[in-house]
């Protein structure tokens, strides 16, 4: 299977996520709804490394790589802070386009730090992306 497979599903699961979440946290502080999300990703992602046997892995991973993965584990963790508490508040179908934004964004920040092309049909798909989320979200 190839990475469009794997991104669908992604967005399948993450389309889950945002329904389930908006259903747990209605009584829960926003916080505590984050940290408990967090230990179930926890026991998941780490039951399926030593299920795989990669935990094996972990002393050849370089300190410039674990650097890396933990600054985007606290990137994550703030992500998941701010996402829960919006959606506490608000709507997830307001609430979720913005925080799919995190796409134009990236298309940015990967062009600038990572160097990645920017073709012209990114750049229109990045304004069609942001004014759909903007109308879907802000504009009533």
């Amino acid at each position: 299977m190839n990475w469009l497979f794997y991104a669908f599903m992604s967005a399948v699961f993450a389309a889950a996520t945002a329904i389930l979440a908006k259903i747990g946290v209605k009584d829960v502080n926003s916080n505590l709804a984050t940290a408990i999300r967090t230990v179930v990703i926890l026991l998941f992602a780490w039951g399926i490394v030593f299920a795989q046997g990669v935990h094996k892995q972990l002393g050849g991973i370089s300190r410039f790589s674990l650097i890396f993965l933990i600054l985007s584990g606290i990137a994550t963790g703030l992500s998941w802070l701010f996402y829960f508490r919006a959606l506490q508040i608000g709507e997830a179908s307001k609430v979720v386009p913005i925080d799919k934004l995190s796409l134009v964004l990236t298309i940015i920040l990967a062009a600038i730090i990572l160097k990645e092309k920017v073709t012209l049909y990114t750049v229109i798909g990045a304004v069609l992306m942001t004014a759909g989320a903007i109308t879907i979200s802000i504009i009533k």
